[in-house]
């Protein structure tokens, strides 16, 4: 049996195919309805005035949307924060200019590493040359 403590309210469960407890599940099934209900009839909300009006976090709203349980296509005003700087977004888990700084990070870091590679090649030809040079030295 695989008993852990539920990351939303700290009681201990046995812990199946889902992450929270049986009690939480409710209670995230109740919030979603809370939402659902909400942009049925509110779509031009967003997220910050679904929250206040459902009393329902935007980090909970957020992973709705990021699981396909709420669709943000026929709500015209919503959008989900950016996992890296919060900005609002309406697809992917990033913005673009924290898309493009991550992989600019990332090819910066690629030829730092080729260039480090580079370096150590030529500290190991450097070796094999004065091992040579010693060999001749020592005849």
């Amino acid at each position: 049996m695989n008993l852990d403590n539920c990351p939303r309210c700290g009681k201990l469960f046995s812990k199946n195919f889902r992450d929270v407890c049986p009690a939480c599940i409710k209670e995230i099934d109740k919030e979603y309805e809370l939402c659902s209900d909400y942009l049925r009839k509110n779509k031009g909300t967003n997220i910050n005035d679904l929250s206040n009006e459902t009393g329902v976090s935007v980090r909970q709203i957020t992973k709705f949307v990021r699981e396909g349980r709420i669709s943000i296509v026929n709500a015209p005003n919503m959008s989900y924060p950016c996992e890296v700087c919060g900005t609002f977004i309406r697809d992917n888990n990033m913005c673009d200019s924290c898309r493009s700084r991550l992989i600019s990070d990332t090819g910066k870091m690629r030829s730092e590493d080729a260039r480090r590679a580079e370096e150590l090649e030529a500290q190991k030809a450097n070796q094999n040359i004065y091992k040579g040079i010693d060999r001749y030295k020592d005849r």
